[in-house]
């Protein structure tokens, strides 16, 4: 057929082919596929594809290809990259998606890092490590050795933790090479906190003592307690240190003098931890900046205003019963903005600014037999009597936990302390590492618990 002929034939064919109803074209187009050769159906199937298998994220804006992909689970991102080239390309240059997906297993995220493939990296490596918690494979054990007598009072701080013991002896030890630093005789130790020149020692006889490292010799003495000292805090800008007593008062002390300035009173129990700790947040009880006294007893937490010039009046009492039916655990969290502390009931955290009850976690476990450990805003560190217990914070749900010694069903009890806790507000692949949980042992040693490398 001549191409003038075709042309006009084509065109006939066409507009009749467009006045035929779905099923008649159809029916149309299956006759023609029935009398193609090869070459008619060959042509035919590079057309359909063109038409059929559009890749959109090639067609598509690069903004709107980044906007579809945030709709996408992580599992489907990585199945993608391995499409083509365009399209793992395109994927590994959208930085946003790959934030948001480990932000979403607890990660922290620095924005001024725009490199996609740094994130994705990071992704991978999140992904490991909560695999490694949900698997009891994220830790491992081991021991520091050196007391001969029951270990009472544990510190930790910059890689290095203090321990205080019935032998009359407080140690430092380099918890990644378990060696001792230094060692020094005292009194017997109930609770110990140091900084890189001294120690400072509370004791069940009643006194509490500051002392040298280098030298072991005893600095300053502080007398006045009846009963046994259970806590201690001290800030060296105020020449403040704090103390908790069995007597159940508080007392305020010359940090440089030794000279008691101020005794707490409106405790009826044993006051087991004391805090010093800046404000964050301003309410008409105080201002940023301004330094607060935390005091714990068995039913209630006092909130006392410290500064230069001591003259203290409890601001707020804080307590999860009014007919104290319901105990508090010693292991409160302060941190400027939230009070946080564990109960029979649960988990509290109070608003600093208006001391309301903001929240209560009640977790799968028991909560009476519970307690906290550290608390961040993405992850909390729990323990009972048989394991640790990660929680993911924003869903109050366990994602991870590692089983502890038999022992810590006795009655007479050990010490327990957090190791580093700056993963609590969100892991970033370098804080994943050191410490993570210490507590003394009844054979005098302290069981260390200790991040895993994450391969």
């Amino acid at each position: 057929m001549e191409k003038v002929a075709f042309e006009g034939w084509l065109e006939s064919v066409s507009t009749t082919f467009l006045a035929l109803s779905d099923q008649q074209r159809n029916q149309s187009l299956d006759h023609l596929i029935s009398l193609s050769g090869a070459a008619q159906l060959r042509h035919l199937s590079n057309r359909l594809e063109a038409l059929l298998k559009r890749d959109f994220l090639r067609l598509l804006p690069l903004e709107l290809a980044f906007y579809l992909l945030r709709w996408l689970d992580p599992q489907t991102l990585l199945t993608c990259c391995l499409v083509c080239k365009q399209w793992n390309k395109v994927i590994n240059a959208c930085t946003e998606v790959w934030q948001s997906v480990c932000r979403d297993l607890g990660w922290r995220i620095d924005e001024s890092i725009q490199d996609a493939t740094h994130w994705k990296g990071v992704y991978l490596k999140a992904k490991l490590r909560m695999k490694q918690l949900r698997e009891e494979d994220a830790f491992e054990t081991s021991s520091l050795i050196g007391h001969s007598a029951r270990v009472y009072a544990l510190y930790y701080r910059d890689g290095l933790l203090c321990t205080g013991s019935d032998d009359l002896s407080a140690k430092l030890w380099d918890v990644r090479t378990g060696q001792c630093v230094y060692g020094i005789q005292t009194h017997t130790c109930a609770t110990v906190k140091f900084d890189e020149q001294k120690l400072v020692t509370g004791s069940f006889d009643n006194t509490i003592a500051c002392w040298e490292w280098c030298t072991g010799a005893k600095i300053q003495q502080f007398r006045g307690h009846t009963g046994a000292v259970f806590s201690i805090d001290y800030n060296d800008d105020l020449d403040t240190l704090v103390s908790g007593s069995a007597d159940s008062t508080v007392k305020v002390w010359s940090l440089s003098t030794g000279t008691c300035v101020n005794t707490l009173t409106g405790h009826t129990e044993w006051v087991t931890k004391v805090h010093l700790q800046k404000s964050q947040v301003e309410s008409m009880m105080h201002s940023p900046g301004d330094y607060i006294l935390l005091s714990v007893d068995k039913y209630e937490i006092k909130v006392w205003p410290i500064g230069c010039e001591i003259n203290c009046k409890c601001l707020k009492t804080l307590s999860v019963s009014e007919d104290r039916s319901v105990c508090l655990q010693p292991r409160l969290q302060f941190d400027g903005r939230y009070i946080v502390c564990s109960s029979d009931l649960g988990i509290y955290q109070w608003d600093f600014a208006s001391f309301d009850v903001i929240r209560v976690i009640k977790p799968q476990q028991d909560p009476s037999s519970l307690s906290l450990l550290g608390f961040g805003k993405v992850f909390a560190l729990l323990f009972d009597n048989h394991h640790l217990y990660v929680m993911d914070l924003r869903t109050e749900v366990t994602v991870g936990r590692w089983p502890l010694p038999a022992y810590r069903k006795s009655k007479r009890g050990s010490s327990f302390l957090p190791g580093v806790t700056s993963w609590l507000n969100g892991l970033d692949g370098k804080n994943d590492v050191g410490l993570v949980f210490a507590t003394s042992m009844p054979d005098h040693s302290i069981h260390l618990v200790l991040w895993r490398e994450n391969g």
